[in-house]
């Protein structure tokens, strides 16, 4: 078996927290122009796809991840494009396939797209939806998105989005259909619906031992199978914060504070406790959710998900909250180059 390995990222850009000291965040351009530097870098390693999320705070570089990706496919030549995710109920899916579909054009037939209902709210005001109708907006717009996907001659009736009757959308993906992923947090409905769709499913697993989603992978499996959908399209993602140094004991000082830094933001804004040493020691030990360590560790827990979960790609969260962009890009060195041989290898074996 094959196992894809890629990396995500929200675009991070709030002030830097290192043990070397705080410094102040980058501007929204040079932040951008690393990240198309760190999905180039990603490529020539040969890792297998890049995803980058859409976000509308300050504390986020991007909020049009569609733009960057198009920018890093001039760049680069084998990897995947993704978003991480579309926040498909505040876009309008015509524009969404459009605009993949022209990544789809400019990386030739390597774009996708990964949609969710997002954990983030900002967008619903901003674009004027009302968050009452939080799901169906959701439920509506991937019906839309699925059927522009598979019909070039669109007919299909809305109640949230106006109809669309008998009408062309232009341009077309390279690929005959683009992958459309439904990425969850882990709710069984949304197991459930992707199954029922024979959408493949990205699970963000950012907490907590890994392998308590084996039930909801197992659940969107059997749904899947009694819905008849191709077999070759029940693919499952993990999705988990992670951070590769030459030691494990450097990976762990280097990401700590940043991490710290972002779980507290967030953390205020949700009436969740505060970060802690030891809640991150759980964490990155062998039962946690994040992926901390030198190559050999970081490789080894991979491996043990992948076996316990039955997972088809695994997708490392680079960086959480701000990092200096040197330590980024060794960290997708690394990944790269060392725990990528040594997953591939053991499951060129299996």
């Amino acid at each position: 078996m094959r196992v894809e390995l890629g990396i995500t990222s929200f675009a991070d850009n709030q002030e830097i927290f290192t043990e070397n000291g705080q410094f102040p965040a980058l501007s929204n351009g040079e932040r951008i122009r690393h990240i198309v530097e760190e999905i180039k870098l990603a490529d020539q390693l040969g890792l297998d796809v890049y995803g980058l999320g859409e976000h509308h705070r300050e504390d986020y570089a991007v909020s049009d991840p569609g733009t960057v990706l198009a920018a890093a496919a001039s760049v680069t030549e084998n990897i995947k494009l993704t978003s991480a995710v579309t926040v498909l109920s505040s876009n309008d899916p015509v524009r969404v396939y459009q605009q993949f579909a022209t990544i789809d054009g400019l990386s030739d037939g390597r774009a996708e797209i990964m949609v969710g209902r997002g954990s983030f709210i900002e967008s619903f005001p901003l674009f004027g939806y009302d968050l009452n109708y939080y799901q169906q907006l959701f439920d509506e717009k991937l019906e839309l998105l699925m059927t522009i996907n598979r019909h070039e001659i669109v007919h299909w009736e809305g109640h949230l989005r106006p109809s669309i009757n008998g009408l062309g959308v232009y341009p077309r993906a390279v690929q005959s259909e683009l992958p459309i992923w439904l990425a969850t947090g882990g709710t069984p409905e949304s197991s459930i619906k992707a199954g029922r769709l024979g959408l493949p499913i990205t699970y963000a697993i950012i907490g907590g031992n890994p392998k308590r989603f084996a039930r909801n992978i197992a659940m969107y499996r059997a749904t899947a199978e009694s819905e008849g959908h191709d077999s070759s399209k029940i693919q499952v993602a993990s999705h988990s914060w992670g951070y590769i140094a030459e030691t494990d004991e450097q990976a762990q000082r280097e990401f700590y504070l940043p991490t710290e830094r972002y779980h507290n933001i967030l953390a205020q804004e949700r009436g969740w406790p505060p970060f802690t040493v030891e809640h991150f020691q759980r964490e990155v030990g062998p039962n946690g959710a994040m992926y901390v360590g030198s190559p050999q560790t970081v490789a080894q827990k991979i491996i043990d998900t992948v076996e316990a979960l039955g997972i088809t790609r695994f997708m490392m969260h680079l960086p959480i909250g701000s990092m200096p962009h040197d330590r980024t890009m060794n960290a997708i060195r690394l990944f790269g180059e060392e725990v990528k041989p040594i997953v591939d290898e053991y499951f060129a074996n299996k």
